[in-house]
């Protein structure tokens, strides 16, 4: 790698479009030198064939095998440097994968998707009071962020009220500008979710967190720190992550009001592939997944050395034209539709079938309810959040 490896994040001029600059480096190969915003080297994979195989290669990992010598993504406390020990990795993460399988069943997401449009609805009524003066209305503050937060907090077992606290942690926790108030901010997290893990030790629930503490009380080797760290990063990914795709899902069928006529025509039958393809386009961050080498690896012709780090662009992979025909068109239709936003593999997205069921709950009634929704501002004047690891928009102001 050379110090002259263009660096992160890439000029983007629409926040529905990823950087031009992800097809150049593509087009030199399906794995490049790049900067981080860290300023440390990385390898930057955009081709979709090479993004998979990371995921199903144990070779690969979020550990590193001398940690204190790792390039960092950046100063967020989250998604920006190693996790786990590198010699248990692997084995740690499958047996907290099992903890959590039961938690996010798909007969426990079905028995809860009635309540998330009871949910939705209680938020597009905000909506309705919110515009009672005729202005417009920030879509992200009412809808966006309210209803994962809503959804989350119930499965997990995390009391609504405190939505504020944790909305500023998480969002300290993802900041790449302020140094080490980000770390203090994920000890604080923890510590919070440690507290919520002792009061369901005393008060269990039907919850994520009881269940996380049901486990620990049968198996010793699940510290606290263990428990509270793992509901941490449950809490933050469940709620930031579905918030942003439905943002910028808003943001493709409104910037195109031919998309929103035809769900809108349709709900029922378009709602699937309307979701799937919002998924596979929308890109809430300019960054990618962080993975490091535990060996010498050659990928997509370059030779990987043990211990660098590797960028998984998911948003470029998704735009990889040799697995997606036109791959620039929102195509509801598009069959197959085999992205890979919720990673791939043993890595798959455990949430995955809840952030589908919000979306789908989302898209299929938000036109019912407001058929003649339509952004107060244009697109270009909507900046993706080039400070925060998860990216994102600050809001989506609309009216009908």
């Amino acid at each position: 790698m050379t110090a002259a490896a263009p660096r992160l994040p890439f000029d983007r001029p629409n926040v529905l479009e990823i950087a031009p600059l992800f097809e150049v480096l593509r087009r030199q190969g399906p794995v490049v030198a790049v900067t981080t915003p860290a300023g440390d080297p990385a390898w930057l994979v955009t081709g979709f064939e090479q993004v998979r195989s990371v995921f199903t290669d144990p070779r690969f990992g979020r550990s590193h095998p001398a940690p204190a010598e790792a390039s960092l993504l950046s100063d967020a406390a989250f998604l920006s440097r190693p996790q786990g020990d590198h010699d248990t990795e692997h084995t740690e993460h499958a047996r907290m994968r099992r903890l959590l399988v039961p938690a996010f069943s798909a007969n426990r997401i079905r028995r809860l998707a009635g309540h998330v449009q009871e949910l939705a609805d209680g938020c597009f009524d905000d909506m309705e009071r919110a515009r009672g003066d005729g202005a417009a209305v920030d879509l992200h503050e009412h809808l966006s962020f309210p209803l994962p937060v809503l959804v989350i907090c119930e499965l997990l077992g995390v009391p609504y009220d405190d939505r504020d606290t944790f909305r500023e942690l998480s969002d300290r926790i993802g900041r790449m500008d302020i140094g080490a108030a980000s770390d203090a901010a994920l000890e604080e997290f923890a510590c919070y979710m440690g507290r919520l893990a002792d009061r369901k030790r005393r008060e269990p629930g039907q919850d994520v967190v009881s269940d996380l503490v049901r486990a620990q009380a049968g198996d010793p080797a699940i510290k606290d720190d263990d428990v509270a760290r793992l509901a941490a990063g449950l809490l933050f990914a469940g709620h930031e992550t579905t918030a942003n795709r439905i943002d910028l899902g808003v943001l493709y069928l409104l910037a195109d009001l031919a998309r929103r006529d035809e769900l809108a025509a349709d709900p029922e039958g378009r709602v699937h592939g309307v979701v799937e393809e919002i998924l596979r386009l929308s890109a809430p961050s300019g960054l990618g997944v962080l993975r490091y080498a535990h060996d010498d690896v050659e990928l997509g012709g370059v030779a990987i050395t043990r211990g660098d780090a590797v960028l998984l662009s998911i948003a470029a992979a998704n735009r990889d034209e040799t697995e997606f025909p036109d791959p620039e068109a929102f195509d509801p239709g598009r069959k197959p539709n085999s992205h890979v936003s919720f990673a791939y593999g043993g890595w798959f997205c455990i949430g995955a079938s809840l952030a589908r069921t919000e979306l789908r709950v989302v898209f299929g009634s938000l036109f019912r309810r407001f058929p003649g929704l339509r952004l107060a501002v244009g697109v270009d004047e909507l900046r993706i959040r080039t400070n925060r690891v998860t990216g994102g928009v600050d809001r989506v102001p609309v009216l009908w």
